[in-house]
């Protein structure tokens, strides 16, 4: 499985990122083809102040299936929305890997 992991800042104003994320932007991400999970998070620090207030992870099944997505247009509508949102994003893509405890 390989995913795309997207950090989003802490927004000036939490409600109206949240409305529009989740009114707008997360409708855009459901259709991107080979798109297996769609998960997001809210992660809290355990000391100090958040530098993070969303975390969004894409899984696909394959590094070629999130190439693909990545050209897709869906995926373009949703780029797009994102530079919208109004808050700084980090972007990460990766192979995952699950142990075994």
């Amino acid at each position: 499985m390989h995913r795309i992991t997207i950090q989003y800042a802490v927004p000036d104003d939490a409600d109206a990122f949240d409305a529009h994320y989740f009114s707008a932007h997360v409708p855009l991400v459901a259709p991107v083809p080979g798109l297996r999970a769609f998960s997001w998070s809210k992660p809290r620090p355990l000391g100090g102040d958040p530098v993070v207030y969303l975390v969004a992870q894409l899984d696909f099944d394959d590094a070629d299936a999130m190439k693909a997505a990545l050209r897709s247009p869906e995926m373009g509508a949703a780029a797009a929305d994102l530079r919208t949102l109004g808050v700084e994003t980090t972007m990460f893509t990766g192979e995952v890997v699950v142990a075994t405890p």
